[in-house]
């Protein structure tokens, strides 16, 4: 007989003083003075050994004062009056015989409890147990036949008798029998069912069991005449959890409680028993926090009430597995050198031993089991953890389950091997994908520096390089080429064709780190040769790989100012596969790609795929921001452009702290040069050049770099009334550049008064489709400028009517508040009033503020007082119905437009309102205007 451990780990009195060192010993007063009881004097007969009956197989357990009823249970056992069979099976300790005592306390009518750990003396013994306890409940039989007289036997006649006195009553009687496992002998089962089946609705049967009962299960479930409470729904929620702690003084928030449930999974005795703990710590909240389970009276519980009941051979495999996260029958076997694994964890899984069966024949152990065994394991046989650990990294090398692998393997201390298994899957580019590079870096940050070989060196340069350390990453790298030229010379040379790609991609992430274009073609070009050599399983499981080669060169042909070859290359990671694997690479390209638009002067391309790029990782969970770096410097950029300063601040913000793999020099530069450009915007030109000033760790100068890093020198020069010094700068630009240095040395040409100079740099420019409206409109405004200065006012009227209309579409603000105070009056004429109404003048939804590098600004262009961003983007669906609001399409019209149901269109119409902070379609479609989404 368990004790109340079972199912409470709080002792309870005893009711009956002759059982005073019985744990089922009850003070419930149903024990003993329950209406129900019986004066019949046959109650003191013996057994059929002769023994008196122990009456407290007969007393409903008593409840402590720390119980917690549970409704949802309660009512769920209700339907046992309904229904001829209950079972409620669970583990040890799930709060089985509690609830049932409960539930009996409020049941009406007659009910008999027995608790069954006689069964085991013989089927004479049970059915004299179980007949002494419906007495109480009125059930009795004829006088000279109410009883077995052999301990062994019970007549089939005494059976059919009871059956019958049963199935006469008018109200059925309840039977509980707890702790129903012990009932192991099949001829009590059938005697049960025997009578079960012939009692019809004169008993109602309620089984309380850690094992499924040997009687036809199926066939009740068929009928609909079973309810059934199962381990998953007797686990404790975190709000019961939570009321439970209370009860014991415990005060702890549901989010807390939460994370305890999860480590017990719910277990009644375990939360108990760690709630009697922590009344007893200083910190309460701490201890159920922290707790060491294998120093626990949870330790002490699961060890006597479980593992101990198991035969030596179980309790090897309990052992042996716990240091599994999951397994299957055939690594267990592996573990403990036997066959016959697949029936037992079958078997200890039926019999609710702390076994969890997760499916397609794979298991899991209960938390708290799992780590009270692996202390356990330590204790009892030293030194043989590291050993299973080890086979199991061999085992599932094999099975071709990497993670794993590496987690046994890193558990072993075999490092060479783990990092060999990392390198041979061809998985070192994990390390650099954002998926699971933190988990990576953290499981070999333990690696032992006495690991040798190509592959722990490997592994230590892509550790030191995801840490943009390119000198000990280098070292470690050449090291590793060494080892593997002697691996090749061999007289047996192994595969080695994974981890010369390995050492590829490594070298390209070491150029890209450095800003070092030729370095990352070479390796690239090497990758290509390799790539043959290397399973193509390999490449189909890792297409990380090749994005990841794509994506360093890419980035360092950019840097190097070679827009066409990196935008070739970045288009491919762009395109490669979606999937979680190379989403951080996608995003990274398409913000890079978003670079290259943006230093085109095509803000508009350039925002869009910004914004395409800051979609990829959120789809897939990834921390942020991730690879989004490039993407929001980008969006800073056009918002400056847009003299959307607030949200160009807000960008910068939070475009700090991309992925650490992807902080190369392309990012540093960018995000140095879009605080200038934001400076430049506020007037403060001395914030400006010191914003340029930081190093950028390349081996080489980028030429797109210098030529910005000397426009915004000479925007500075300009401010100051430098005209010349500004002349005299761009010069030296001139041969690099023939886009926006050529207009800002036009402007500054102009400044210096020399108009003509100014028109015949800008002849230089040619109408080739590369150059955007960004470099356009500003060379527009300079050709304005000085027809104005030469006398031609109508030239510059003309001239500034088409850069309004080029700078619209965009909504290019900047160029207007750069050009200085003499286009105020043009733009108070009325034509160009109207091209420049609704997003430029007074009036408009986008004007913003003057502060223009010069100091001197139109008065036709109102203060900055623009709305903060919205802090949500706006989904592209989102996007796609606003748009038409703009165009005065009806709810209808949208929805046939875009081939949706009205009630969709209202939904995204809702979502976009809450998103923009607004309630009306005039009013979204002015914000989406303002903050440049449409």
């Amino acid at each position: 007989m368990a004790g109340p451990d079972e199912d409470d780990p709080e002792p309870t009195a005893s009711a009956d003083p002759r059982a005073s060192d019985d744990p089922r010993a009850s003070d419930d007063p149903r024990a003993s003075d329950d209406p129900r009881a019986s004066d019949d004097p046959r109650a003191a007969e013996a057994d059929p050994r002769g023994d008196p009956y122990l009456r407290t197989r007969f007393a409903i357990p008593a409840r402590p004062a720390t119980f917690l009823r549970r409704d949802r249970l309660v009512t769920h056992l209700d339907q046992a009056l309904g229904t001829p069979l209950t079972m409620v099976n669970g583990a040890a300790g799930a709060g089985k015989t509690l609830l049932l005592a409960d539930w009996a306390a409020g049941v009406e009518g007659p009910l008999a409890w027995f608790t069954t750990d006689a069964a085991d003396l013989g089927p004479g013994v049970f059915w004299a147990y179980l007949i002494e306890a419906l007495r109480p409940a009125g059930v009795t039989l004829p006088p000279g036949g109410g009883s077995p007289a052999d301990a062994s036997h019970v007549p089939q006649t005494l059976l059919a008798r009871l059956a019958a006195e049963l199935s006469t009553r008018e109200q059925p009687v309840i039977l509980v029998l707890d702790e129903y496992d012990r009932v192991t002998d099949p001829e009590i089962a059938e005697q049960l069912e025997f009578v079960l089946h012939h009692a019809g609705a004169g008993l109602r049967l309620v089984l309380v069991t850690r094992t499924e009962p040997l009687l036809p299960l199926h066939r009740y479930r068929a009928a609909g005449d079973l309810t059934e409470i199962r381990g998953a729904e007797l686990a404790f929620t975190p709000e019961e959890a939570a009321a439970l702690l209370a009860l014991h003084g415990l005060t702890l928030p549901v989010s807390a409680a939460r994370a305890l449930v999860e480590r017990t999974r719910g277990w009644a005795a375990g939360l108990r028993l760690c709630a009697l703990a922590a009344q007893e710590d200083p910190d309460p909240e701490r201890y159920l926090k922290e707790f060491e389970a294998d120093r626990s009276t949870v330790a002490d519980f699961l060890l006597a009430e479980v593992l101990k009941r198991q035969s030596p051979e179980i309790q090897d495999l309990l052992l042996r597995v716990s240091v599994l996260e999951r397994f299957g029958p055939e690594l267990a076997n592996a573990l403990t050198g036997r066959s016959d694994a697949g029936p037992l964890l079958a078997g200890l899984h039926r019999d609710n031993a702390f076994v969890e069966h997760l499916g397609h024949d794979s298991y899991r152990l209960h938390p708290l089991f799992g780590e009270i065994l692996r202390a356990h394991l330590r204790m009892r046989e030293p030194g043989l953890e590291p050993e299973l650990h080890g086979r199991a990294a061999r085992w599932l090398r094999r099975s071709g389950s990497l993670t794993e692998t590496l987690g046994h393997g890193a558990a072993a201390g075999d490092w060479e091997f783990t990092a060999g298994a990392l390198v041979d899957d061809l998985a070192i580019g994990r390390l650099f994908t954002g998926l699971h590079s933190d988990d990576l870096v953290e499981l070999f940050a333990g690696m032992a520096p006495e690991a040798h070989g190509p592959a722990p060196d490997l592994v230590r340069a892509a550790r030191d390089l995801a840490r943009r350390d390119p000198d000990h990453g280098l070292a470690h790298l050449h090291r590793a080429e060494q080892a593997l030229k002697e691996l090749r010379r061999a007289a047996d040379p192994p595969d080695t064709a994974a981890a010369e790609l390995s050492c590829a991609l490594l070298k390209a992430l070491a150029a890209r780190l450095t800003g070092a274009a030729g370095p990352a073609e070479e390796a690239a070009e090497a990758a290509v040769r390799l790539r043959e050599r290397v399973p193509a399983r390999l490449l189909d499981e890792h297409p990380e790989v090749t994005a990841l080669l794509q994506a360093h060169l890419g980035s360092a042909l950019l840097w190097a100012g070679r827009f066409d070859e990196a935008r070739a290359a970045l288009t491919e990671v762009a395109d490669c596969a979606c999937g979680a694997a190379t989403a951080l690479l996608r995003e990274d390209a398409l913000g890079r790609l978003a670079l290259i638009e943006q230093l085109n002067g095509w803000p508009g391309r350039a925002e869009r795929t910004a914004r395409a790029a800051m979609t990829e990782t959120e789809r897939f969970g990834l921390p942020q921001p991730a690879g989004s770096g490039v993407a929001r410097l980008v969006l800073a950029a056009v918002a400056v452009d847009r003299n959307e300063l607030r949200r160009a601040h807000a960008l910068l913000t939070v475009a700090d702290a991309p992925h650490a793999a992807l902080c190369d020099p392309v990012l540093e530069a960018g995000r140095a040069l879009a605080t200038a450009r934001l400076h430049l915007a506020r007037g403060d030109t001395r914030a400006a050049l010191a914003a340029t000033e930081p190093a950028v760790a390349a081996v080489t100068e980028s030429p797109w770099v210098r030529t910005q890093t000397a426009l915004v020198a000479a925007a500075a020069h300009l401010a100051a009334g430098r005209a010349e010094a500004a002349v005299e700068l761009l010069e030296e630009r001139l041969p690099d550049d023939r886009g926006p240095a050529v207009v800002a040395a036009a402007r500054a040409r102009l400044a210096a008064g020399r108009p003509d100079a100014a028109r015949e740099l800008l002849d230089l420019l040619r109408p080739d489709g590369r150059t955007g409206p960004a470099v356009t409109v500003r060379a527009t405004l300079v050709r304005a400028q000085a027809a104005d200065d030469t006398g031609d006012p109508a030239a510059a009227r003309r001239l500034i009517a088409q850069a309004l209309h080029d700078a619209r579409r965009d909504l290019l603000r900047r160029p207007f508040l750069e050009a200085g105070p003499w286009i105020r009056p043009f733009l108070t004429t009325a034509p160009l009033r109207t091209l420049a109404e609704d997003w430029l003048t007074p009036g408009s939804a986008h004007g913003t503020s003057p502060s223009a590098a010069s100091g001197s600004t139109p008065a036709s262009v109102p203060p900055e007082d623009r709305p903060p961003p919205v802090v949500e983007e706006l989904s592209g669906r989102e996007r796609d119905v606003v748009l038409r609001l703009s165009r005065m399409m009806s709810t209808e019209e949208i929805a046939a437009d875009l081939y949706v149901s009205v009630n969709t269109v209202k939904t995204h119409l809702k979502s976009a309102y809450r998103k923009l902070s607004v309630n009306r379609r005039n009013d979204a479609v002015r914000r989406a205007r303002e903050l440049g989404l449409i």
